[in-house]
């Protein structure tokens, strides 16, 4: 596969992020200009909640995708918190929702918890939402943790499982992944991967495509099934696009 090739595979499975802390709305207008590139759209625009309508209102008619982040980052336990966020959410016109799954519950043992919020969650989604399960792998220091909070969230009714929320000390590993997408392919079931936190080069995209590829096959990982989270990631495809020869 060419630089150009994996560029252009990467940059339209990308949710183009902005989490930082002291981030606005103008910077949110501005990461939807970045998103429209002259190779194309990204999959999505990944952001805040608070921005999200205004967010959907410069998004109309576009091909981006909308996402937001709830019980992010903490990943906490408050299950009619997580609901109510989320319906706050898709009244402002988000189509796409990254929950944060309690993983300290599932840490400390208690599985129902985890899946009871996921299932609570997939509930109240209409049926062309995605929801996207961040596990926190980098918190579960044991594989068989991140194996089994991958097949609660795919049980549980997630169409995607995403490794990390970007602000712990470990994000997403080539490990943490061949459990996720393993757990994916004995599934059996239409769910997604999508890698977070600290994919910021073509060689880091190219790793992760490469794994795809290897376990899922060679035609899986497209916009519908595989995702990076990232927000600098961006620059580093355009550069490959361009030395490859344009648009």
């Amino acid at each position: 596969m060419t630089n150009e090739t994996t560029a252009r595979r990467a940059l339209a499975c990308l949710d183009l992020t902005d989490l930082g802390d002291s981030t606005s709305q103008e910077e949110t207008s501005r990461l939807i200009a970045r998103g429209q590139t002259a190779f194309g759209p990204v999959a999505a625009i990944c952001i805040w909640p608070q921005f999200v309508s205004g967010a959907a209102q410069r998004l109309r008619g576009s091909h981006i995708h909308l996402a937001t982040v709830i019980n992010f980052p903490a990943g906490g336990e408050d299950i009619e918190r997580a609901v109510d966020d989320v319906r706050e959410a898709l009244r402002d016109g988000a189509d796409e929702i990254d929950l944060v799954l309690p993983w300290r519950a599932l840490r400390r043992g208690d599985h129902q918890l985890a899946r009871a919020m996921v299932e609570a969650v997939a509930g109240c989604l209409p049926k062309d939402c995605k929801l996207k399960v961040i596990i926190e792998s980098g918190e579960l220091d044991d594989p068989a943790l991140i194996d089994a909070a991958s097949r609660i969230a795919i049980a549980a009714g997630a169409h995607f499982i995403k490794t990390s929320t970007g602000k712990t000390p470990v994000s997403t590993t080539l490990a943490a992944a061949r459990v996720m997408l393993t757990a994916i392919r004995d599934s059996g079931r239409p769910v997604g991967f999508k890698a977070s936190g600290g994919i910021r080069s073509l060689e880091d995209a190219k790793l992760y495509l490469d794994l795809a590829d290897e376990i899922m096959g060679p035609d899986w990982a497209r916009p519908e099934t595989f995702r990076f989270g990232a927000s600098g990631l961006l620059d580093a495809l355009l550069a490959a696009l361009r030395d490859g020869g344009g648009a």
